[in-house]
């Protein structure tokens, strides 16, 4: 069984737009748990767009209540991030190579390039107790290499496969996943998934049982919004119409 972790961001940015605690990341996230979610990802970027470094603190709080369930923080390891991650000591680190103002991921690791700076911040890291992954390209030549720098997972930067979904190229675009996958379990590390995953295309990428976790957010959260829009628009029309035809 594939675990999911959902990705919290959006509900940071939608909070942040208003400048009001609504919806409340703590409200939220605890109902994704009652669901039975395994685990809570944020990523705070340095402007604090969406999740905040507070939420990274308030969501371990929450679940210091869920002993069985899992906090990740995803982020580039700059100075800030690691002291809020090294402070907060979450269960999974995800290094994730952002420039500072990206919009959002697009890339994995250079291992070949950025291996010897990010040893020392694994090993920082696994010496708090917390499980490294590092954020990368689906390339089964870079798995033994991320293994031997300390990471303890992967995970798979998937655009790639969303973007070749239902195209005649994605049976070719899957078994590049599946073979990186299948590189990493070989070399001692689990896999992570992310980006770009739905509903319509996650269950194929997690069919073979080769992927230990997902992380999704942003297209959980455009699902929820379609699959409860009728609902919701329902809901305030029933008011509003009996509210009129009471003063009628």
């Amino acid at each position: 069984m594939t675990h999911l972790s959902v990705n919290l961001n959006k509900i940071g940015l939608l909070r942040n737009s208003r400048g009001r605690d609504y919806p409340n990341m703590v409200t939220m996230a605890e109902r994704v748990l009652s669901l039975g979610a395994f685990g809570l990802t944020i990523h705070p970027r340095p402007d604090q767009r969406h999740a905040t470094y507070q939420d990274a603190h308030d969501l371990k709080n929450l679940l210091s209540r869920y002993p069985d369930r899992e906090l990740n923080i995803e982020g580039f390891p700059d100075a800030n991030f690691l002291d809020v991650v090294l402070e907060v000591v979450p269960d999974q680190c995800t290094l994730v190579p952002d420039d500072p103002n990206q919009l959002t991921s697009d890339h994995g690791w250079n291992l070949g390039r950025d291996q010897d700076a990010l040893r020392p911040i694994i090993a920082k890291l696994k010496d708090k107790g917390i499980r490294v992954v590092l954020f990368m390209d689906p390339d089964p030549e870079s798995m033994m290499l991320a293994k031997d720098i300390g990471a303890d997972r992967v995970e798979l930067y998937t655009e790639a496969y969303a973007n070749a979904y239902s195209t005649e190229s994605f049976q070719a675009t899957l078994e590049q996943y599946e073979l990186t996958a299948e590189a990493a379990i070989k070399a001692g590390l689990k896999v992570n998934a992310g980006h770009d995953l739905d509903l319509e295309n996650v269950g194929a990428l997690c069919e073979k049982g080769l992927i230990t976790e997902v992380s999704i957010g942003h297209a959980l959260t455009i699902e929820a919004l379609d699959l409860g829009w009728d609902n919701i628009v329902t809901s305030y029309l029933n008011i509003l119409h009996n509210e009129g035809s009471t003063e009628s």
